[in-house]
Formats: structure tokens, sequence, C-alpha cells
């Protein structure tokens, strides 16, 4: 297979939500190709997440780090920030912590996986009822024809026609843009210097990163059939920095920028605070 040697890091975001996270882990550990390691990009959770992940740990056979910091607020960027520093790997799939993988959703990355491309996955959307039924039964085998799941296209799996799809259907534009599943190369990430951690509160910081990787010359490549992840439903998230984010990805796109100046900084990498 193409890209067997790469080496991956799964970066997955989370913020107190230990049932979901633990959902995804376990879907990790059902991969058909293992990634190299997993990074739990901890937005502040209190002690149950960190308790959660340490019992975690033994159902795996490749590293889990916990990237620990302090709540204070949204700060989304940072994390990630702080997690791509950690990771050890040349390539990075980014998730959320409210995403349930396929299991060939660690395989598809790597084969779609190009130099001078990131990537851009897609969701599939679970209804309140089918998220309360997977994390109470803990079932992470689901179909396109699951009952309660939208957009069933987004559900499919082939992996001889997802390169074409992938192809034909790609989009060179930073709208539609959700980190919820994403993947780049990790030289490619610091050459724009990772996340804007300007940003703080929800909205626009995929976008605007985007825009930068757009700037220095990184195609956007919509990975199609493949890569599929079920996104348990949670209610929306608090908009009121939606604003004052869209100003700053208006100025990255005015000034045509390749580098932001509030970005990865590796010494500020953190672990969680003894009890």
């Amino acid at each position: 297979m193409k890209n067997k040697s790469l080496s991956v890091s799964i970066i997955v975001t989370t913020y107190n939500r230990p049932d979901a996270l633990k959902i995804v882990l376990q879907s990790l550990v059902r991969q058909s190709i293992q990634p190299s390691e997993v990074i739990i990009a901890d937005d502040g959770s209190t002690i149950e997440t960190k308790k959660m992940i340490e019992q975690m740990k033994s159902l795996f056979a490749i590293p889990i780090e916990h990237c620990w910091q302090e709540d204070a607020g949204f700060r989304l960027s940072a994390i990630r920030n702080k997690a791509i520093a950690m990771s050890k790997s040349d390539y990075i799939i980014m998730i959320d912590g409210d995403m349930l993988l396929h299991r060939h959703f660690v395989r598809d990355h790597i084969r779609t996986a190009q130099k001078g491309q990131f990537v851009q996955g897609r969701r599939v959307l679970l209804s309140e009822t089918l998220t309360l039924q997977v994390l109470l039964q803990q079932k992470i085998c689901l179909t396109p024809f699951s009952k309660g799941i939208k957009n069933r296209l987004n559900a499919c799996c082939c992996h001889l026609l997802s390169p074409i799809a992938s192809l034909l259907l790609s989009e060179q534009k930073h709208t539609s843009v959700r980190g919820c599943n994403m993947a780049f190369w990790k030289t490619d990430i610091i050459a724009v210097n990772g996340f804007n951690e300007a940003f703080t509160g929800w909205g626009r910081e995929d976008s605007e990163f985007v825009v930068r990787m757009f700037n220095n010359k990184i195609k956007r490549k919509d990975l199609r059939l493949g890569g599929v992840a079920y996104h348990l439903f949670h209610p929306e998230n608090n908009k009121k920095m939606l604003e004052c984010n869209e100003q700053l990805l208006e100025q990255t796109i005015k000034q045509q920028s390749k580098f932001c100046a509030s970005g990865i900084n590796p010494t500020t990498i953190a672990t969680f605070p003894p009890r």
C-alpha cells in the first residue's frame, strides 16, 4: 500500500466529555491500520477525563499521550498547537473527541496522503437519539443504513472509487472547512506556525489556518468515500466570539498571510497536574 511506512499521529481534541472520548478511543483500538501514536489534546477537562484515558491505555499497543492545558475558556487553537508540538510523526490526522471512526479511517487517510496537500474529511451526523444509544450501549459499529444518521453518502466507504471521487470533488476554498476530520504534513503545519491562538471562542480558526496553507501553496484534497467518521450529537457551540473571529479571518485573507505570530510554541506543552 502507498505510504505504508508513513508515521502518523492522531490528535483528538476534547473538553469534559469523557463518555464520548471513550467511544472515540474504542474506535481507534479497532483500526485496521494503527497510527504511530494517539495524542489527546485536552482543553482543560476535569479529572474524570484523565482517569478514563489512563484506563484505556492498556487496550492500545501504541503510545497514548494526554496533552492538557488549564481551563481558561475555549482555547482550541492553543491546545492543538501543544499537541502538534508534542507529536513525533511526519503526518497528523486531527479529529474531535466526539467522532466515532470507521475501522478503515486511518487506512483511508494514509492512502490519501500526498505531499503538497492537506486532506479535508467528511462527517456523518448522528441524531440525539442514536447518540444516546451509542454512548449507553458502547455501540461503535455503525453503517450507512443505521437508523438515526444524516447525510448517509458520507457514511459510504469504497477504497476503489475513493481516489477518483476525491480527485473530482476537491474544492480549493476555505469555506466548508471542518477541523473535526482533517490531516496535514507536520512540516506544512510548522511552516505556517500552526493554529492562530488569537482565536478564542468557537469559530473560523480552521478556515484561517487553511487560508495560510493555501497562501503557502498547499492544496486541499477532499476525502470522499473514505475516512468515514460519525459525529455524535451535541448542542450548538457558543458563538459569542464568532464576529471577532471572522474579522481575524478576513485580515488573514486581505494580507495574504502565510504565517501567524501567535502560533506553535513547544515550550508551552503541559501535562495534567497531580491530584
